[in-house]
């Protein structure tokens, strides 16, 4: 369903994020993420290029090689657009990143490692949604390496949104040894 239908207006500018998710011959996997930035009129930033409408800003890539575990292997960046001459030069501080894992604390160790002049916030802001899109790609292999090696651990996603409440109907179905709802009876299971 669409949002409403909203006031007159004129588009002056959008950003586009794309992530995919790619499993590779190595048994690696590739999390690819790209930014663009679009202007509709002419812009110019101070010390910076002329842009012309339609033409990117900004236009970054990054790819994440990550193993199963979410641990990043490697990292590659390239900037094909960007205001200033400088940027694409934060490209090779990404290897700080190798070594982190996307799960929890990914967000803080880009903050850190990437702080200030050694990083692009762009590429950080890239960065930060590339945890997201590789836990989407990686779930159903995930999902099925814990089917055959299943433990009693508390799962990692368990209240950290609404659909993993603790007390909610995903949690009772999916992982009944922690749900912390309401007993139900063996009708009214999902």
């Amino acid at each position: 369903m669409p949002l409403p239908a909203p006031v007159p207006r004129e588009e002056i500018h959008c950003r586009t994020i794309q992530m995919r998710g790619y499993r590779r011959e190595d048994g690696l996997y590739d999390i690819e993420g790209r930014i663009t930035d679009v202007k509709t009129h002419p812009f110019s930033s101070i010390g910076g290029r002329s842009v012309e409408p339609g033409s990117p800003l900004h236009d970054m890539w990054v790819r994440l090689v990550i193993d199963e575990d979410m641990l990043v292997i490697d990292v590659q960046a390239i900037t094909d657009a960007s205001p200033y001459a400088a940027c694409p030069g934060a490209a090779p501080g990404l290897s700080a990143i190798k070594g982190e894992r996307l799960a929890k604390g990914w967000r803080a160790a880009i903050a850190k490692k990437l702080a200030g002049v050694d990083g692009c916030t762009h590429i950080k802001e890239l960065l930060n949604a590339m945890g997201s899109a590789a836990y989407q790609s990686l779930t159903p292999i995930r999902k099925a390496r814990e089917a055959v090696i299943h433990d009693k651990r508390r799962p990692a996603s368990l209240n950290s949104c609404l659909a993993h409440a603790s007390d909610g109907d995903l949690v009772l179905f999916r992982w009944p040894e922690f749900h912390t709802g309401k007993p139900v009876s063996k009708e009214q299971k999902p």
